[in-house]
């Protein structure tokens, strides 16, 4: 579980409407739904345009990263690689086989079949890159719907002020309507910008650190198999995945 994002959403909430009661303010004055229609149903139409529909639904799925980031157990994998390579440089690269059928973790399940097949060095990484980059855009294109909203609420907050502001000038001669008209103005302003800021883009920037951790460690086990292939000493292959530990 990630405390930081509780913490952050937390503080935030604290923050902004403890300001809002010491400057006697009322959390009411904060909640009006028609301000909250306008900018929530305005940002996520602009999304449904913009995004096709696999992306969106995996920008959906990928929410939970937030609270339960995916973990990438860098120690360990080193240390699976390096019995990995003892293996082969013992009993041969067949003698692998039954590891590739058991691996839980599907990227390193195909480069050990790979492996076991006696692909080439070369074409174990032509393949395995080929699949990472694959799966990095399209987890960075899913990152950039939420960026895609950070940077359409606030847009959207503005135009629910001045339906707000076309409201009270049509009421002038009557004050009884000019007071709800000034509150969506102002309180669709702060959805927008405080969605933005607050949601969205922390999101997207959250989502894109985890894609780059996720592809730094499948980049440490495209390195580490394709020398297994090109019969690297083990203790020599540890070394170099040393490397990629933080």
């Amino acid at each position: 579980m990630d405390i930081m994002t509780i913490a952050g959403v937390i503080l935030a909430g604290i923050s902004i409407l403890g300001g809002n009661y010491l400057e006697g303010g009322h959390l009411s004055s904060l909640l009006l739904p028609v301000a909250f229609l306008i900018v929530a149903g305005g940002t996520l139409s602009c999304l449904l345009v913009q995004t096709p529909i696999d992306i969106f639904m995996k920008s959906m799925k990928m929410t939970r990263w937030m609270i339960f980031p995916p973990k990438f157990a860098a120690v360990e994998a080193i240390e699976k690689i390096s019995n990995w390579s003892n293996i082969a440089r013992k009993e041969g690269l067949l003698g692998l086989e039954a590891l590739a059928e058991n691996e839980e973790d599907l990227f390193a399940r195909k480069g050990l079949q790979l492996l076991v097949d006696g692909s080439e060095p070369d074409a174990i990484r032509g393949i395995m890159e080929v699949e990472l980059d694959t799966k990095e855009y399209h987890d960075t294109q899913a990152a950039k719907v939420w960026e895609g909203m950070g940077g359409y609420a606030p847009t959207i907050g503005i135009i629910g002020a001045v339906m707000g502001l076309i409201h009270v000038m049509q009421n002038l001669a009557d004050p009884s309507k000019l007071g709800s008209g000034i509150a969506v103005a102002f309180v669709a302003t702060i959805y927008g910008v405080g969605l933005a800021n607050i949601f969205f883009l922390p999101m997207a920037n959250k989502m894109k650190s985890i894609i780059h951790d996720q592809t730094k460690f499948r980049e440490m086990i495209i390195e580490g198999i394709v020398a297994i292939a090109e019969g690297e000493n083990p203790r020599s292959i540890e070394t170099k995945l040393q490397g990629f530990i933080h």
